[in-house]
C-alpha cells in the first residue's frame, strides 16, 4: 500500500531495538527518512550494521540537554520535521505501592512522560511548517486499566493519553495531529522481563502470569512490534488526516489487567 510518505522526515525515540526499531523499518519501507534515538550504545551500533538507511543519535530523553543535541543533529541532516514519534519508557518497578523507592517513581515518570514533554516542546515549531504534521505518543492498555503492582508505569501511561488529548486540542489549529498508541502484551523480551518479575512478587511460575494475561484480551495472544508499527505509519499518512485525538488500542481487545 503506497502511503504517500516518501520522503517524509520522521523522527523516532527508542528506536535502536524493539518497538521502536520495527516503526523506523516500517517507516523506511515507505520511503521516509528515519532518525532514532536510544540510550542503549550497543544497540545503536548493532543498528549501524543493520539498518544502513536509519541514521540515529544517543539520547536519553529524560535529560533537557541530551534532547536538545539529539535535535540538533537531527537538523543537522534534515531541512525540517514531519512526524515524532514519542516512543521511549521503560517498564518500571513491580512492587506494592508502599514498596515503590522514590527514585524508582520519579525515573519511571522521568522517562515515560517527561521525555515525551521535552521532545514535543522542541519538535512543535517545526512541525508547524509541515504539511503533513503528526506527533504519536507510545502509551500502553496500562493507561486505559488499573494495573496493580505497576503504579508508576500506569500513573505515567495514563498521564501520556491526558498530554496527547491536551496536545491536540493546543495544536489542531496549527493542522498537527496528535495521537497516542495504547500496545496490550508485546512480544519480545520486555514483556517477557514483566511477567517474570510479577511472578517473582506473586510466588507464582512465570506462565501463569503470562496465560493470566492472554485470558483477558478476546484474541488471547500477544501484540508482535510491527502491528504497533503499522498502525502508527498509517496515522502518520495522508490517510490519517482526520485522526487526532485518540487514545487507540493496538492490544489483541484487552478486556482489564492483571
Amino acid at each position: 500500500m503506497n502511503l504517500e510518505l516518501n520522503g517524509t522526515r520522521v523522527l523516532v525515540t527508542a528506536g535502536a531495538s524493539g518497538i521502536g526499531l520495527a516503526i523506523a523499518r516500517e517507516f523506511v519501507r515507505e520511503g521516509a527518512q528515519v532518525h532514532v534515538c536510544d540510550v542503549d550504545a550497543r544497540a545503536l551500533a548493532a543498528l549501524s550494521a543493520s539498518d544502513l538507511d536509519v541514521s540515529h543519535s544517543h539520547c536519553d530523553v529524560s535529560d533537557e540537554a541530551s534532547v536538545k543535541r539529539l535535535f540538533d543533529e537531527f537538523f543537522a541532516r534534515h531541512a525540517g520535521l514531519d512526524v515524532l514519534v514519542n516512543n521511549a519508557g521503560i517498564a518500571g518497578p513491580t512492587a506494592r505501592c508502599e514498596d515503590v523507592a522514590l527514585a524508582d517513581w520519579e525515573r519511571t515518570l522521568a522517562i515515560n512522560l517527561t521525555g515525551q514533554f521535552l521532545c514535543a516542546r522542541i519538535a512543535i515549531p517545526h512541525l508547524r511548517a509541515s504539511g503533513n504534521a503528526s506527533i504519536i505518543n507510545l502509551s500502553s492498555a496500562a493507561g486505559r486499566f488499573g494495573f496493580p503492582l505497576r503504579t508508576p508505569y500506569a500513573a505515567s501511561k495514563w498521564a501520556v493519553i491526558g498530554f496527547t488529548k491536551s496536545l491536540s486540542i493546543e495544536l489542531g489549529g496549527d493542522g498537527i495531529r496528535v495521537n497516542a498508541i495504547c500496545p496490550g502484551s508485546v512480544a519480545g523480551p520486555r514483556i517477557d522481563s514483566v511477567f517474570a518479575n510479577k511472578a517473582a512478587t506473586r510466588g507464582v511460575p512465570m506462565e501463569v502470569v503470562r496465560d493470566e494475561a492472554l485470558t483477558k484480551t478476546s484474541l488471547h495472544r500477544l501484540i508482535a512490534p510491527e502491528d504497533i508499527a503499522r498502525t502508527i505509519v498509517f496515522l502518520a499518512s495522508p490517510a490519517g488526516a482526520n485522526i487526532s485525538g485518540q487514545a487507540i488500542g493496538v492490544d489483541a481487545d484487552v478486556q482489564s489487567l492483571v
